[in-house]
């Protein structure tokens, strides 16, 4: 019978500092969900949705808490979503994967993964600095950046950018700092620089704000879309970012995708700061999409033993979860 072994709080530091409108980290807490047969074990990971008041500590906890049925659709109705259902969905799936015998993409009924353009994250900063990280992300082989901006000075701050990796394709997250500005007219500004994509312009909850807004390019939802549920009140955005700890897991992460693409969004995939272990199955609905954002463990100082592979931009399928891809 399959029970929680263990669902504990890990600590990974960032390499140098991840800024954005709302602040800076050092650090990221991720919660580990382990999760057992007896013979075959499946792992996890979640990281907590900070600016909804998860902690780490309290998804370990409510993991631990858990007396429901450890099945994946019943889990979408026993747990709320975030980021402790995340690690135990991703848990159930990496064990079901071992017990079959075979990966992971495979039980889902995909198409097997190749490896991914993914994004890499130039952090807020003055503009001299985010010239400088793009030149050096752009020299990793990255050729799309996505650049964190604060609504004041974003465009000095994207023509720098621009002039540090003049090839790259570039997409933008405003973190919902646009929300009193006149946001098509921002849109037009750095869509003149290349822009090709602005993030999460307005703050959640508060979509009717875009109501009549023309953007140049398309806005995608991040903030305002976790699920299925929250497609209805999208219909002003042009895309949305799926993340697993929004989501709670690959389980409604797919579900999301297929339904977004039925209304004819255009799909994201992101992360949060993470190791592999979250990334992994990201990759799996990263497939297809027309941005990919799964650099979370890229941003580390170290990743964890196993880690996704990178060369020349591109992540490459791993063996670190889901019996590989």
């Amino acid at each position: 019978m399959t029970r929680i072994i263990s669902a504990t709080v890990e600590r990974w530091p960032v390499a140098g500092a991840f800024i954005i409108s709302r602040g800076a980290k050092t650090s990221v807490d991720v919660v580990l969900c382990t999760v057992s047969d007896g013979e075959h074990v499946g792992r996890g990971e979640g990281t907590p949705i900070y600016y909804e008041g998860e902690t780490a500590e309290g998804c370990a906890a409510a993991i631990s808490a858990y007396a429901g049925p450890l099945d994946r659709e019943a889990l979408l109705q026993a747990m709320p979503r975030g980021a402790a259902r995340n690690a135990l969905d991703c848990a159930l799936w990496d064990l079901e994967a071992r017990q079959a015998g075979v990966p992971v993409w495979q039980l889902a009924g995909l198409q097997q993964p190749a490896p991914l353009p993914t994004a890499f994250t130039i952090s807020l900063n003055d503009p001299a600095q985010m010239k400088a990280d793009a030149k050096a992300a752009a020299a990793r082989g990255f050729a799309l950046l996505k650049c964190k901006l604060t609504g004041q000075g974003d465009e000095a701050r994207i023509m720098a950018v621009r002039e540090g990796a003049p090839d790259a394709r570039l997409i933008v997250d405003a973190n919902e700092s646009w929300h009193d500005l006149d946001i098509a007219a921002e849109a037009a500004a750095l869509a003149a620089l290349g822009v090709e994509m602005v993030e999460q312009p307005i703050f959640h909850g508060r979509e009717e704000r875009l109501a009549g807004v023309k953007a140049p390019v398309p806005l995608c939802a991040d903030e305002s879309c976790h699920t299925r549920a929250d497609l209805d009140r999208l219909r002003d955005f042009d895309a949305v970012n799926i993340k697993l700890d929004k989501a709670g897991g690959l389980t409604e992460a797919l579900a999301l995708a297929r339904e977004a693409r039925a209304r004819s969004f255009r799909i994201m995939v992101g992360c949060m700061l993470g190791t592999s272990l979250g990334i992994a199955p990201a990759a799996l609905v990263a497939q297809g999409a027309d941005w990919i954002d799964l650099d979370g463990a890229l941003l580390l100082a170290k990743d964890r033993d196993g880690g996704l592979p990178l060369k020349d931009g591109l992540l490459y399928p791993g063996t670190l979860w889901g019996m590989g891809q």
